[in-house]
C-alpha cells in the first residue's frame, strides 16, 4: 500500500515527516511518499484541489474554516491526551466541535538573538520608540503577511484578541495606531528590504552575517538554534510586553497533518496521523529529523537539552500563551486584501490613520460578502 503526502518545502517541513513515514513503514509496511510545495502556497493554497489528489495535507490552521465548508478533509478522532497540546495547538485544528487535522508541529512569533553579539534584548515594544533604540541591531520581517500577522500580535499583547472587534472595526482604533506606530518604528531602525523578508530570509541573516543583532518578532525555528547548521546559532526569548500588560500575545503558527476526504485508505491514514503526533514518534524520529514537534511533553524535556534549549525553553512562555486566528471563511482572503496594500503603509509612508481605516474597509467588505 502506497499513500501520498503534500508538506510545506522547509527541512522543518520537509525531512522529518520522510523519516518518520519510514519509520512507519518499516512497522506497517505501509509506504508514504511526500511531495512539498512553497511556504507561500502553505499559507495560501485552497486545500479542496490538494486533497483530490493526496491522502495527507500538511495545513495551517486558520483553513479550518474553509476545510470544514467544502467537506476537503476528513474529521478526525479527538486527540486523547489533552496534556500533549502546547498552547493552543491542538485547540486550533478544532471547529465546530469536529477536529480537522492534529498539530504535528508547533510555532508562534517569538525573538531571536545572537548570543555572541550579546546585543540588549529589549523587554517592551516602546523600547523600539526609544532614541536609543538602534543599539539593538534588530532585523524584522516586513514581508506582507508578517507584518500582518504581528500587526495582531502587537493588538492581541494590548488585552485586544477579540479579533474583529466589533461589527464595523477588526481592531479598535486605539489599539490598531499604537500596532502600526510599532511596526513603522521597525520598519525605519532596519533596510528597506525588510518589506520582502520572511521569517527565514531574517534568520539566515542573522545567522551568516554579523550585520544585525536580533529579530524582535518572527515564527521562531528551531533549526537556527541547533550547532552547524548555520555559522552562527540563535537563542530565542520571550516576545516583548506592551507597557501596562504582563502576557505576551504571539500569534499561534505550526502545522496540522490533516487526512483527505478523498483518501481510500482512511483507515490507514487516520493510523499515521496519529502515530507521527505521539510523543515516541515526536520526541524521535520527528525532532532528530529537524523537526519543530507540537507536543507540549517533547518542549518540556528538551528546554534541558543544550543542543536545542536555546529554543524549546527560550520561546515556551511566549509560545504557551500564544493566541489563535480567525478561522472563519471570511478570514482568508480578508488577509490576501491587506497583505496586498500593506507595503505601501512602509514604502509611501501612509499615516496610520488612513492605513488602519482602509484595513476596516476591507474587512467590513469580507464580512458582507460571507
Amino acid at each position: 500500500m502506497k499513500l501520498r503526502g503534500m508538506t510545506w518545502d522547509h527541512p522543518r517541513g520537509y525531512d522529518p515527516v520522510v523519516a518518520a513515514s519510514e519509520a512507519f513503514r518499516a512497522e506497517t509496511g505501509v509506504e508514504i511518499a511526500w511531495d512539498k510545495r512553497s511556504l507561500q502556497a502553505f499559507a495560501d493554497a485552497p486545500i479542496a484541489e490538494i486533497a483530490e489528489r493526496y491522502d495527507f495535507i500538511v495545513l495551517d490552521h486558520p483553513h479550518v474554516g474553509q476545510i470544514a465548508e467544502t467537506g476537503a478533509l476528513l474529521p478526525l478522532p479527538l486527540p486523547q491526551d489533552a496534556s500533549a497540546s502546547l498552547g493552543g495547538s491542538a485547540e486550533s485544528y478544532l471547529w465546530n466541535g469536529q477536529c480537522w487535522a492534529y498539530a504535528v508541529d508547533a510555532a508562534c512569533q517569538m525573538a531571536a538573538f545572537r548570543p555572541d553579539l550579546n546585543p540588549p534584548l529589549p523587554r517592551q515594544w516602546e523600547d523600539f520608540l526609544s532614541p536609543e533604540a538602534r543599539r539593538l541591531r534588530p532585523l524584522t520581517p516586513l514581508l506582507p503577511v508578517d507584518a500582518f500577522d504581528m500587526l495582531m500580535t502587537l493588538v492581541a499583547g494590548r488585552g485586544g484578541e477579540a479579533m474583529p472587534a466589533s461589527p464595523a472595526h477588526f481592531v479598535s482604533d486605539d489599539n490598531g495606531l499604537y500596532a502600526l506606530r510599532i511596526l513603522r518604528a521597525l520598519y525605519r531602525l532596519g533596510p528597506d528590504k525588510q518589506v520582502d523578508m520572511n521569517p527565514i530570509a531574517v534568520l539566515d541573516t542573522l545567522t551568516t552575517t554579523d550585520d544585525f543583532a536580533l529579530s524582535p518578532c518572527l515564527f521562531g525555528y528551531v533549526n537556527y538554534a541547533r550547532p552547524g547548521f548555520r555559522p552562527h546559532r540563535v537563542a530565542y526569548f520571550d516576545l516583548p510586553l506592551c507597557a501596562g500588560h504582563t502576557r505576551p500575545r504571539s500569534i499561534l503558527g505550526g502545522a496540522g497533518i490533516g487526512v483527505s476526504a478523498k483518501t481510500r485508505h482512511p483507515e490507514e491514514a487516520i493510523r499515521f496521523a496519529q502515530w507521527i503526533t505521539a510523543p515516541e514518534v515526536q520526541s524521535g524520529d520527528y525532532l532528530s529529523n529537524n523537526g519543530q514537534p507540537a507536543n507540549r511533553h517533547t518542549w518540556l524535556a528538551q528546554a534541558d537539552n543544550p543542543e536545542v534549549a536555546g529554543f524549546f525553553k527560550g520561546g515556551f512562555h511566549t509560545i504557551d500563551n500564544a493566541w489563535t486566528r480567525p478561522r472563519d471563511i471570511w478570514f482568508l482572503g480578508f488577509v490576501d486584501e491587506v497583505c496586498a496594500i500593506m507595503p505601501d503603509f512602509f514604502r509611501k509612508r501612509i499615516p496610520e490613520e488612513t492605513f488602519l481605516r482602509r484595513i476596516n474597509q476591507l474587512y467590513q467588505h469580507h464580512l458582507c460578502e460571507v
